[in-house]
């Protein structure tokens, strides 16, 4: 598996991790009993948990579900009703507490990041989440260049799309095939591969099955050519910049 380095934490985290919506159902720490220290563990707090305090008490019902001392990184989901200065404010209180190592946002564009570095200064956001995907590329116009710029990692979640990943009847899934088979990969295996081909980049697919999680993480062992890049690129082409970024 290929590592990145998840830019301001220091840490080099493997490229392809494990998303977990809609799997909220069952005991929320089972995956991580007795291999914490093998885990880089991010979590979220709902916008509107996100006062300064809120942040806060959010987290720690976080470390108490997940039966764990720390969290490596916490991110808030999305732009609510409270001020920015006071989730980060709360952030950062929970990182001098060593509650949390570091903290990112979700689903921030250009704007809301260039407002949270004002606010935190440089070094101290580690990641962006945003959807991502092949045929969803918008980050690509603004977010993705912002953050490489200021050393913040992005996490591309929902990385097949919601269910619309393409067919063998559509020439883009057809490409995949092709790249796939060359590489004795999956179509799906090569996506992952497309979406993390950048040291910023990183993919959190949903995997409800041993099979399904076994086959996402040797995604990360794929290394397409330029060539290939550039024929998957031309087959889902960026489309022009969206009035906000898109979240589902």
């Amino acid at each position: 598996m290929q590592r990145h380095r998840f830019d301001s934490t220091g840490r080099d985290v493997p490229i392809i991790g494990q998303g977990t919506w809609y799997l909220e159902e069952g005991d929320p720490a089972a995956a991580i009993a007795g291999r914490r220290d093998e885990v880089f563990l991010v979590t979220k707090v709902l916008p509107q948990h996100a006062s300064a305090t809120g942040t806060i008490a959010a987290c720690e019902r976080s470390l108490s579900r997940l039966r764990t001392d720390r969290i490596d990184c916490y991110l808030l989901h999305w732009r609510g009703p409270h001020r920015l200065a006071d989730t980060i404010a709360g952030f950062e209180e929970l990182r001098r507490d060593g509650k949390i190592l570091s903290w990112g946002v979700s689903n921030f564009d250009a704007r809301d990041l260039k407002e949270a570095l004002a606010i935190a200064g440089e070094g101290r956001i580690a990641c962006n989440q945003v959807l991502y995907h092949l045929e969803e590329r918008a980050i690509e116009h603004a977010v993705l260049p912002w953050c490489e710029r200021h050393g913040v990692a992005v996490t591309a979640y929902s990385p097949f799309g919601h269910g619309r990943f393409p067919g063998l009847r559509s020439a883009g899934g057809r490409v995949l095939a092709k790249v796939a088979a060359a590489h004795g990969a999956t179509q799906r295996q090569v996506a992952l591969a497309f979406l993390t081909r950048r040291p910023s980049l990183f993919a959190i697919p949903k995997a409800s099955s041993v099979t399904h999680a076994v086959e996402n993480a040797a995604a990360g062992e794929v290394r397409l050519t330029a060539a290939e890049i550039d024929v998957i690129d031309n087959a889902f082409p960026l489309r022009s910049t969206p009035a906000s970024l898109p979240m589902l």
